[in-house]
């Protein structure tokens, strides 16, 4: 009897392959040589990385000391980026900046593989993309009063009572998939829908330099339905990695297309997509109700997530795609590029070059960490930096606490990355929406009950 066991002893390579082996070897009664042909022809190919970083286009240069560190890192991080098996080109951003361990794709990092999709190199956050709406000749403090009741920013989902409902038919898709079939997926499409989450999440009211039309714009995710994806698409990812390529960094795990896994995976992503953007149009439909208006004008793109052309898979970890191949309803080649939430939201449009690989950056980007950044701050008091930052405008935190990480001073100059955007050749601007105001989470976890808890612990 043929076990596990003895196919350990012989010096195979443990793996999911095992099973289907071993069940022929014993129904063929195969041993010696025989055994050991077969079991040569199908054990898996093991494909190590490459022994030297794939070259990569570098759209972005230092202008300043503290940029100098942060391009530093992300060099350092995508040459070992490169070196994963599958790729066959990448790019970097001028927004980019590191986001975990040396080799893991930086945001601003674009990233092409062949037949394969690496979750890691789109995130948990699934589909991070922005929607805008043209409502018009509206006042813009109308548009984020109404949003204000209308959206929702921090952790968990919307109260019961306030849910938005889940079109049937995207429900049965959802039902349909292998990796969203499972009850979590069903109670996270619902309970998240009408939400933005945290972070540099905002929803941005502002005017057209071109026509003084009040524009609102979106930015979020998939929420809670895009990170469970993330998280069982890593599992099946891990599983793989370690019968094809255990000298990858398990983060940099990918899921073959060619298996079947690979196929149902890039449909979840699909409908995850279609999830995210019913998301962004549930919430500017209501809002352009709530103040009698009408859509003038709408379009959308993502700058987080996979896009296949053919047999390669781009991975985009916070880049623009510019080329229509990649955003099929949104093919007039208009595309959204945020900066911070007192410079305007740029609407660009751009072609693809042998050095943008189609794609332009999707922000300002960080050249340092949310925690040094405030601890950067000194002395001054939260209303003071609050107060000179925003100076002029709307803004406002859902949660009612400030969070000074998502101001404009934590973030890269938004004029120096506009530059590089010219320099480099990623993208043309067509219009600006001006800042007139803007909602985002703020510091929603600062008076969480958990730490309630603590606090009052803290003081008997």
């Amino acid at each position: 009897m043929i076990t596990g066991k003895t196919l350990t002893e012989l010096g195979y390579r443990p793996g999911k392959w095992f099973a289907a082996a071993i069940e022929h070897a014993n129904a063929a009664g195969l041993s010696g040589t025989d055994l050991t042909d077969f079991l040569d022809r199908h054990q898996p190919t093991i494909i190590d990385p490459y022994p030297a970083a794939l070259p990569f286009h570098r759209n972005l240069r230092a202008e300043t000391p503290e940029e100098a560190a942060n391009v530093a890192d992300v060099m350092a991080t995508m040459e070992t980026l490169m070196r994963t098996p599958t790729l066959v080109g990448g790019a970097v951003m001028p927004d980019a900046c590191p986001t975990g361990p040396k080799g893991q794709i930086p945001v601003g990092g674009v990233v092409v593989a062949k037949n394969a999709i690496h979750p890691a190199m789109h995130s948990a956050d699934i589909c991070c993309s922005v929607m805008m709406t043209n409502l018009g000749q509206v006042d813009p403090t109308a548009v984020l009063n109404a949003a204000m009741g209308i959206t929702h920013f921090g952790g968990g989902g919307r109260p019961r009572h306030a849910e938005f409902p889940l079109p049937t038919e995207l429900r049965e898709k959802l039902a349909a998939n292998a990796f969203l079939d499972d009850k979590d997926s069903r109670q996270l499409a619902s309970a998240h829908l009408g939400t933005q989450g945290d972070g540099n999440h905002f929803l941005f009211v502002g005017r057209s330099a071109a026509t003084g039309d009040t524009v609102m714009v979106t930015h979020h995710g998939s929420r809670g339905l895009g990170a469970h994806l993330y998280k069982r698409g890593m599992q099946v990812a891990e599983a793989f990695r370690k019968d094809l390529s255990p000298a990858t960094p398990s983060y940099n795990a990918w899921i073959p297309y060619t298996d079947p896994s690979g196929r149902a995976y890039w449909e979840a992503l699909q409908l995850v997509r279609e999830w995210t953007k019913l998301n962004h149009t549930l919430l500017h439909d209501r809002t352009v109700a709530a103040v009698n208006s009408e859509v003038k004008d709408r379009f959308w793109n993502e700058h987080n997530f996979v896009f296949k052309d053919e047999d390669l898979f781009y991975h985009a970890k916070g880049a623009t795609p510019l080329d229509s191949k990649f955003v099929p309803d949104a093919a007039d080649g208009r595309r959204l590029i945020p900066l911070n939430m007192a410079e305007p939201v740029l609407i660009v449009e751009g072609a693809t070059t042998p050095t943008n690989l189609g794609f332009a950056p999707h922000g300002a980007g960080r050249n340092v960490s949310r925690s040094a950044h405030k601890r950067a701050q000194g002395n001054r008091t939260v209303e003071a930096i609050f107060a000179k930052e925003t100076a002029g405008l709307d803004v406002r935190f859902y949660s009612g606490v400030i969070d000074i990480s998502e101001l404009p001073s934590a973030y890269k100059s938004a004029q120096m990355v506009q530059d590089q955007m010219s320099e480099f050749g990623l993208g043309t601007v067509l219009d600006r929406i001006m800042p007139y105001g803007c909602i985002m989470a703020g510091d929603w976890q600062a008076n969480a009950p958990w730490r309630k808890g603590k606090r009052q612990k803290g003081r008997r």
